[in-house]
């Protein structure tokens, strides 16, 4: 696939015409009027009017509630967890597995993290322990199942196996896991509000990449999008954590979330055309480049042309839209939190920045950020982070 985004950051390196403003429109099921969430306000129309919700767009908030309302149960009361019920719980779990204790479990986890997101991981050292352990065991669950699909034994992945994979998913929030990896997710998903509908949703997107290399629309690569990318969002927030302070709602941080990893993808898709279309892939809106007057054909001939430029300036726009709208939400989370999501999100985006210095040229250049634009971001993004929301 294209690429997929953990953590608030892609799990490794790895779409439309002009733009509305937001509308408001009632939650569902409770007749508020709020923000539309992210896929309604960064959709492109050639129309000025607001849209209702497509069904797509309404299953994906259902989720963002489900899980906000998880953390408005629990929002103002300290969960604790008996210490002799804790250790008993390593201890069965040391029996069981065949391996030490919790901690070493963790640790290794950290020790993937650093390996393959480098940036990140760093950013992770200014959180809490407890935060940063648990950041790590949801990092390596999402790229172990985003390697099912993309990785080298990838050839032998059948439906079937992945629905094994989500029996075992089931498993370890049940508190059975099948190896440390899981004992570290297992552990982590009883001490913070995080729902299981997330992840079974992202191994619904490795099911989609079994059998689809097309997508018609925006509403369609939008779900896909949600589902590889946008659901470690929904996972995350628990973990970061909402500062207390903040007068936003958890709802519209979970929006935040979402946005930041529908961008996140948008911007894989907009960085790897060329790589994909070589593995016989496209991830863009086959509607929107018959309107700009593109074909499959030119996919993959690979050559950049007016036409090519100006849609691809429209899909920029809207992947930076939803980066505007993930930057929102990021100033209300917890402080400690703050620094790496915003640093992640500056210099994701500025591989769109890279992709519009290479005239558009997805083909055959590939988008990257320096190392010395990395740098120049980092501080400035703590400053910006430690401004309080």
């Amino acid at each position: 696939m294209a690429g997929s985004s953990a953590v608030y950051t892609p799990c490794r390196p790895s779409a439309h015409g002009a733009l509305r403003p937001a509308g408001l429109l009632p939650t569902p099921g409770t007749g508020r009027v709020g923000l539309l969430p992210a896929r309604t306000r960064a959709r492109a129309s050639l129309v000025a009017t607001a849209p209702a919700r497509t069904a797509t767009e309404e299953a994906v908030y259902e989720v963002v509630l489900r899980q906000a309302a998880l953390v408005e149960e629990l929002q103002g009361k300290k969960r604790t967890r008996d210490a002799g019920t804790r250790r008993w719980r390593e201890e069965e779990q040391e029996a069981e597995l065949g391996w030490g204790l919790l901690g070493d479990a963790y640790e290794r986890c950290g020790e993937v993290c650093a390996e393959y997101a480098k940036t990140f991981y760093l950013g992770t050292q200014l959180m809490t322990p407890e935060r940063r352990k648990a950041v790590w065991a949801i990092y390596v669950w999402c790229r172990r199942t985003d390697e099912l699909v993309d990785g080298p034994n990838s050839s032998y992945i059948t439906p079937k196996a992945l629905d094994r994979w989500e029996k075992r998913l089931e498993d370890l929030f049940e508190g059975r896991p099948y190896d440390m990896y899981d004992a570290a997710l297992s552990d982590t998903v009883t001490k913070f509000p995080i729902d299981i509908q997330p992840f079974k949703d992202m191994i619904e997107g490795m099911r989609l990449d079994l059998w689809k290399s097309r997508y018609r629309t925006f509403d369609e690569l939008y779900l896909y999008c949600y589902y590889v990318a946008g659901t470690v969002g929904l996972m995350t927030v628990p973990v970061m954590g909402i500062a207390p302070d903040s007068k936003a709602s958890a709802e519209s941080v979970y929006n935040a979330a979402l946005a930041l990893g529908i961008a996140n993808q948008l911007t894989n898709i907009l960085r790897d055309v060329g790589e994909d279309s070589r593995r016989g892939r496209i991830y863009l809106p086959l509607d929107e480049l018959a309107q700009a007057g593109l074909t499959e054909e030119d996919i993959f001939r690979g050559k950049v042309t007016d036409k090519w430029r100006r849609f691809m300036k429209g899909q920029i726009q809207r992947a930076r839209l939803f980066f505007d709208e993930a930057e929102e939400g990021v100033m209300s989370l917890d402080s400690a939190s703050r620094w790496p999501v915003l640093a992640s999100l500056w210099l994701y985006r500025q591989i769109l920045d890279a992709i519009e210095a290479n005239d558009y040229n997805n083909f055959t250049k590939r988008a990257y950020v320096g190392k010395a634009k990395k740098f120049l971001s980092l501080p400035a993004a703590y400053a910006r982070a430690a401004i309080s929301s």
